[in-house]
């Protein structure tokens, strides 16, 4: 079931979110705006875990990244999914590799 937010795709939610940016470019999209979505996702849902597809993304906004990994620090386990070469490098020089977990899947 995939239904439209103002920010994002959600594609699943409950305990597991999975969500995506579709066709919008993330760089584009309001921090503050995609903070409310996610919070009240979560709350909505009682989310535990956030997968997010990064699949087709170049750069990410680093506020973006900092959003995520608020949420990880506030008990929700971040994943990202098909991060590209250059996301995963800021993760790595940021050390939030070690807060939010990278994983490769065919599509």
């Amino acid at each position: 079931m995939k239904t439209a937010q103002e920010t994002f795709d959600v594609y699943q939610s409950g305990e597991l979110c999975v969500i995506g940016f579709g066709d919008r470019d993330p760089l584009d999209i309001s921090v503050p705006d995609c903070q409310d979505e996610l919070n009240r996702l979560i709350e909505k849902t009682g989310g535990k875990a956030l997968a997010v597809d990064m699949t087709g993304l170049k750069l990410i906004a680093s506020g973006m990244l900092g959003l995520l990994a608020s949420l990880n620090r506030d008990g929700v386990r971040v994943m990202l999914f098909n991060p590209s070469e250059d996301i995963l490098e800021v993760l790595d020089i940021t050390n939030l590799n070690q807060l939010i977990s990278t994983h490769t899947v065919e599509v």
